[in-house]
């Protein structure tokens, strides 16, 4: 029986960045030695299992042969003649596909540690094209690794279009897709997963509402940058730079789609969009099972993202109905993320990155207004159920006209 460290860890050491996980593969060893070790037994697809003391999985070497759609088509077979190249020609990347001994031997059959230095994302063999969701897990190692200067190998990207083309995406969970997309977004440069996405056609498979907004134009005036795309990008980049939680990163990247429905006789107007774009926001919401929590902040985002940067022309009236449709008296933090996802729009513009959002303020301090208006003085007027309701949203709109008064000063 021999271990071996793979796969992130040995990567991630050779990078220099600290290393979270690790996992270990056996070669030489069967499930029964394994078990007599005291080693626990997990998954029911392939035998891989967990540390008696360390609880860090270990698993058998082994090999794997497609043999139906998407990502959980293949067959495996693990024995004790399977060899660490063998196990090693399966993984989907060169830079994921080198081992270590307990000496800090390195095992590299397939160059991933030259990959590394020539900063390539590039596949192990043309196995890679079997598995559709390596699609998803590539463009994420490049919106991980972008900042070190990490591209995609021309090769690697080209049988990355043929599996878009090829009708294996549609094959994927819902849940898988999630995973790989909610990871990739909270990378340090989520933008570059989308435009890799883009680069080899999966982007129109997954996401065509999102694919749809290249190549539509803005007001220059408002929008230096013009294109709806490239804002969508700057605006995931500015979420990403400014440490926004996964739940302001998607309503980022979809609190635009519905200017991708605007006809081209509008442009560079998009009337309503706000409202057009629900529809196609609950679609993609629907389409990943997204995060309860994500699509209510997507679909928040979209329909009221212009009402934030109108916030100082607001009416207290339309403030007050804003906070309402917020339920900002219970749920404060989703009010804050919205405000956040504002403020990533404003930025997420060419040249004005470093630009001031006096309206985030502008809203919190409504909020924080119309929060202070306390119930127990109507309750001793004699206010009950549904006049305490309107007696109660009258005292609102009052302390929301003094705030703008006194802001306005």
């Amino acid at each position: 029986m021999q271990i071996y460290k793979v796969g992130g860890a040995v990567r991630d050491r050779l990078l220099g960045k600290p290393v979270t996980d690790i996992d270990w593969v056996v070669v030489g060893a069967t499930a029964e030695e394994m078990l007599a070790k005291g080693f626990r037994p997990v998954g029911s697809d392939f035998p891989v299992f967990l540390h008696p003391k360390s609880s860090e999985e270990y698993a058998l070497a082994r090999t794997e042969r497609k043999s139906g759609r998407g990502y959980g088509g293949f067959t495996f077979h693990a024995s004790p003649e399977v060899t660490l190249e063998e196990d090693l020609i399966r993984r989907d990347l060169t830079i994921n596909a080198m081992a270590e001994d307990d000496q800090g031997v390195l095992t590299d059959p397939y160059h991933g540690q030259q990959d590394l230095e020539n900063r390539l994302l590039r596949h192990v063999s043309p196995a890679f094209a079997e598995d559709p969701l390596r699609v998803l897990r590539v463009a994420r190692f490049a919106a991980r690794y972008a900042g070190l200067g990490f591209r995609v190998a021309p090769d690697t990207l080209e049988l990355m279009r043929q599996l878009s083309e090829s009708g294996e995406l549609e094959a994927l969970t819902p849940e898988r897709s999630w995973k790989e997309i909610s990871r990739a977004l909270m990378e340090d440069h989520p933008q570059v997963f989308i435009q890799v996405l883009r680069d080899c056609g999966a982007l129109k498979v997954l996401m065509p509402e999102v694919e749809a907004l290249f190549g539509v134009p803005q007001p220059a005036a408002h929008h230096p940058e013009i294109d709806s795309g490239v804002h969508t990008l700057s605006v995931l980049e500015q979420a990403a730079l400014h440490k926004q939680p996964l739940s302001v990163r998607w309503a980022c990247l979809l609190h635009d789609l519905g200017k991708g429905l605007t006809p081209q006789s509008e442009w560079p107007q998009h009337i309503a969009h706000e409202h057009k774009g629900l529809k196609l926001i609950k679609q993609v919401n629907e389409r990943f099972k997204a995060p309860r929590d994500c699509q209510e902040l997507a679909l928040l985002a979209g329909q009221y993202h212009t009402h934030g940067h109108r916030a100082l022309e607001l009416k207290p009236s339309t403030l007050a109905e804003l906070l309402q449709n917020f339920d900002v008296y219970r749920r404060p933090q989703r009010f804050e993320e919205f405000i956040a996802a504002c403020e990533m729009d404003a930025r997420g513009r060419l040249g004005l990155e470093e630009r001031a959002y006096p309206q985030a303020d502008y809203l919190r301090g409504a909020a924080t207004a119309a929060r202070t208006v306390a119930v127990q003085p109507l309750l001793e007027q004699g206010f009950k159920g549904p006049e305490l309701g309107e007696a109660l949203k009258r005292e609102r709109l009052k302390a929301l006209k003094a705030y703008k008064e006194q802001y306005s000063q």
